[in-house]
């Protein structure tokens, strides 16, 4: 064989041999076992559903005033010598102090003339009693035995008009010293002074408003509710019936004070324009403090909570919860049940379950972006408790919802979506399986002088393929 032929017929059968051993390779060959991957659903979060007693509180809001309102105005008139230290706007002041005193010189000379007239009256009295008393033994003497054939005789006109003259100087009299009395200016009750037009030298007149003050021994709030809330608690009706507790809430400066009220009449007339029936609540001595607390001033915005009946043997979920205003989600076993529920009360958070939940029942919280009934899910129990003792109420404004719910939505959103994350992890965790061989590309030598000039030397000497 020549020299050019083994050229020529030599890189043939190299190439002929690694077919041959390829092939070979490729049937001896072990194929890679397949890996059959469950059927997973999604991993939602549940409650287990545990009936118990709580306290309904129909919560709402008002407007603090003041229950004693007063107009101060004089019944004389004359010139202002003397104030209460209290009397200014935002003054405090007790009851039976003196407010205001007006000169009393012109009303004490008046009593004296008074008196005067009535010691008149009283002698003339005596006058004409003592005539009549002559009159008589002067007809005796004329007519023994005779009455007097006439009242004039005896001088019984004259001894009325005398009496009637000395009553009249006594009203006098009377009136005199009320209106003496009347030069000072006392309430009966402790109060602020809410505005004040007065002032020390300032002459006064009979009916002329001086200020205007309120009483700090009861405050009111005026509280609309819906007319369905009513039936959570008793409104007295009468004087006499106590009516249910009441907490009220005022915001100071981001600091949160409570005093202790009661519920203690309806007002007469339901408001024609909301439709809402306005319930007062009574706070007994609203200007109390521990010395550094706000008073219950009148106009302060507060949140009024009543006491109302108890709800027995009820379940509290979420108001997310609820699907399509009474379905609820359930799992038992591995899937989900979708069942009816019948709730007795929902606030802003929560639902109350009557009927539909049966103890024990695992209740699904998370959202779900489809659902059929029997679907396999996978599940994650929330320990957390939903609500304390008490099922509570929200009044909201007519113009809309709150931003409490609003809030509400975002948060329960944001915690399904944590949810779905959670079981995708949890898939990819489980399910995503790396072949058994990886294969590394070598490192060139420029690739590694590189490596070794950026002080990455350490990190590895390949790379995936």
């Amino acid at each position: 064989m020549t020299k050019r032929t083994l050229k020529i017929v030599t890189p043939i059968a190299i190439l002929i041999l690694g077919l041959v051993a390829a092939k070979i390779l490729a049937s001896s060959r072990r194929a890679p076992e397949r890996l059959q991957k469950p059927t997973l659903g999604p991993l939602v979060e549940v409650i287990t559903a545990q009936p118990m007693t709580v306290r309904t509180v129909v919560r709402g809001h008002g407007e603090v005033r003041a229950k004693t309102t007063v107009e101060i105005v004089p019944q004389v008139a004359g010139r202002v010598i003397a104030m209460h230290p209290g009397m200014v706007t935002g003054g405090h002041f007790g009851a039976d102090e003196p407010l205001l005193t007006i000169e009393p010189r012109d009303y004490e000379l008046a009593v004296e003339r008074a008196r005067a007239a009535v010691a008149r009256a009283d002698v003339a009295l005596e006058r004409e009693q003592a005539e009549a008393e002559v009159a008589l033994q002067e007809w005796d003497a004329i007519h023994p035995g005779e009455d007097p054939s006439s009242g004039l005789v005896v001088r019984e006109p004259q001894v009325r008009q005398a009496e009637a003259e000395l009553a009249a100087a006594q009203a006098d009299l009377a009136v005199a010293r009320l209106s003496l009395e009347r030069t000072t200016i006392t309430l009966p009750f402790d109060g602020i002074v809410e505005s004040e037009t007065i002032d020390l030298g300032q002459y006064v007149t009979i009916g002329k408003k001086l200020a205007t003050v309120y009483g700090t021994a009861v405050a009111e709030v005026r509280v609309p509710l819906a007319e369905r809330e009513l039936a959570w608690f008793r409104v007295p009706t009468r004087p006499g019936i106590k009516g249910p507790p009441a907490t009220v809430i005022a915001n100071f400066g981001g600091m949160s004070q409570t005093w202790s009220g009661e519920v203690v009449r309806m007002e007469a007339k339901i408001d024609t324009t909301s439709r809402m029936v306005p319930v007062v609540i009574a706070v007994s001595d609203p200007f109390r403090t521990n010395g550094h607390d706000l008073p219950l001033l009148p106009g302060t915005f507060v949140k009024v909570e009543i006491s109302g009946h108890d709800l027995e043997q009820v379940v509290a979920v979420p108001r997310h919860a609820i699907h399509e205003g009474n379905m609820v989600w359930i799992v038992e076993g591995e899937n989900l049940k979708i069942v009816p529920v019948t709730t007795a009360r929902t606030d802003l958070d929560t639902a109350y379950v009557v009927e539909g939940l049966e103890p024990g029942d695992l209740v699904v919280i998370s959202q779900l972006d489809a659902v059929t009934n029997g679907m396999v899910v996978r599940t994650i129990e929330t320990p957390t408790k939903l609500v304390d003792d008490t099922a509570t109420s929200s009044q909201t404004r007519s113009n809309g919802p709150g931003v409490g719910s609003q809030v509400s939505g975002l948060r329960h959103q944001v915690s399904g979506i944590r949810s779905q994350v959670s079981g995708l992890r949890s898939q990819i965790a489980e399910y995503v399986v790396l072949p058994e061989t990886c294969y590394l590309r070598p490192e060139t030598a420029t690739q590694r002088a590189r490596s070794a000039d950026l002080g990455s030397g350490s990190t590895g000497s390949g790379s995936f393929a």
